[in-house]
C-alpha cells in the first residue's frame, strides 16, 4: 500500500481529525463512525479509539487508502 504523507506542525494529531485532514472521510462524524465500526487500522492493528493520538511515524489505513504522519 502506498501511504500519503500527512505533515503536522503539532506533536500529535487525533485519529478522527487525521482521517478528515487526509481527505479519507468528508466529516468528523463519519470519521467517528468508521473508527467505532472497526474499519480503521493504526500501525497494522484495528483501532476503536477516535481520540487516539498519532505521532510522527504512525501509519493509518481506511478503505484501501493510508497515510503516514510526518
Amino acid at each position: 500500500m502506498e501511504y500519503k504523507e500527512l505533515k503536522i506542525k503539532e506533536d500529535f494529531i487525533k485519529l478522527d481529525s487525521a482521517l478528515k485532514f487526509a481527505s479519507l472521510v468528508p466529516t468528523g462524524g463519519i470519521a467517528k463512525m468508521v473508527i467505532l465500526e472497526g474499519l480503521v487500522k493504526v500501525n497494522g492493528e484495528v483501532c476503536f479509539q477516535r481520540g487516539k493520538k498519532l505521532f510522527k511515524g504512525d501509519k493509518a489505513e481506511y478503505d484501501g487508502e493510508g497515510f503516514i504522519i510526518l
